[in-house]
């Protein structure tokens, strides 16, 4: 009698097609609609489970997995996660793997088109055509900053950090960063990048980007002190996670003046927005779509399947997924399951 395949658990419907590819090796429970799981549902999925495909909608840690014997594998369709506790799940002995490098060019497309959209106010000037408020063409309305010849400050320079660069430097501007590491000679002369530290990044920069990873030591790391420290014709471009911006004291500083304008697609509570940034005309919002493009994202579930069908010992990759997060601290655990 042959033995039952191992089971997955898929958070999200994503894209059926790709997602199917599952079935050629596991026994497969898919999420028939975009859901928001409760923990309790997601303990219940995963108590039965060998592997997981989720989404940054699932929260997975030491509570959701206690219950969970069997599960080995959480494939996250992202390339970030701190939506998991790795630290849990590698003691566990559950690998975690993400989606890197299939979303940088998008999502960097997203931050300079927030960058644009912010500096020349294309959010306000909508609004404004909208309410029927144009009544006729005046020299001094709307005046925005310029881009071009201005100065780019990226926090955060791993590979969205450099391809916001590359397209800094299309448009003549002068790059610099603030990253833990310098990088190679070599790449920055590639983006003419130079590396500043973080408060002469905040002071010189006429744009500033973060895409530098969430963690306990990246909390509010823009607070209301490196605000002030910033230019007030300067703009903000979030497009890393909301933790990363004290959210009150930058809608504090738009309100007043103290800097021009901010473009958003990350938030602390999201999908909750704060209402006093929901209020300003100088702050551009989107709803996280950093990565939302039809190629990116279905490449990004591809890739997370594929992780989860290495991780699982299926597939021409068995054993070797492309890109496990915790690989080394899962086998210093010793934990088998």
């Amino acid at each position: 009698m042959a033995e039952p395949r191992p089971r997955v658990w898929a958070s999200q419907p994503l894209f059926g097609d790709v997602v199917d590819r599952l079935r050629a090796h596991f026994e497969l429970e898919v999420t028939p609609e975009a859901t928001d799981h409760p923990p309790a549902r997601i303990a219940e999925a995963l108590a039965d489970a060998d592997g997981a495909l989720v989404t940054l909608n699932e929260r997975i840690g030491a509570a959701e997995i206690a219950r969970a014997p069997r599960l080995r594998a959480v494939a996250n369709v992202a390339v970030g996660y701190d939506n998991l506790d790795v630290p849990a799940l590698s003691a566990a002995g559950v690998l975690v793997t993400n989606t890197p490098d299939v979303l940088t060019e998008t999502t960097a497309d997203l931050g300079f088109a927030l960058l644009m959209a912010a500096a020349r106010r294309i959010g306000e000037s909508e609004r404004w055509l909208r309410e029927g408020r144009w009544q006729g063409w005046s020299f001094d309305r709307l005046l925005g900053v310029d881009v071009h010849g201005s100065t780019l400050g990226i926090l955060g320079m791993g590979r969205i950090g450099q391809a916001i660069a590359r397209r800094g430097r299309g448009f003549g501007m002068r790059v610099a960063y603030h990253n833990r590491s310098r990088l190679p000679e070599a790449v920055e002369r590639e983006l003419g990048a130079v590396r500043l530290s973080f408060e002469a990044l905040l002071a010189e920069a006429d744009h500033l980007v973060l895409v530098l990873p969430y963690s306990a030591a990246t909390h509010h790391i823009v607070d209301a002190a490196a605000l002030a420290r910033m230019k007030p014709t300067a703009t903000l471009v979030n497009i890393a996670r909301g933790g990363i911006v004290d959210e009150h004291a930058l809608a504090e500083a738009l309100a007043a003046g103290r800097l021009a304008a901010a473009g958003l697609d990350v938030f602390e509570g999201e999908p909750a927005v704060r209402p006093e940034l929901l209020a300003l005309r100088n702050v551009v919002l989107t709803p996280h779509i950093g990565s939302a493009s039809l190629a990116t994202r279905r490449a990004m579930a591809a890739l997370a399947v594929d992780n989860l069908i290495a991780a699982l010992g299926a597939g021409p990759q068995a054993g070797r997924p492309p890109n496990p997060v915790n690989a080394e601290a899962v086998a210093a655990a010793g934990r088998k399951r």
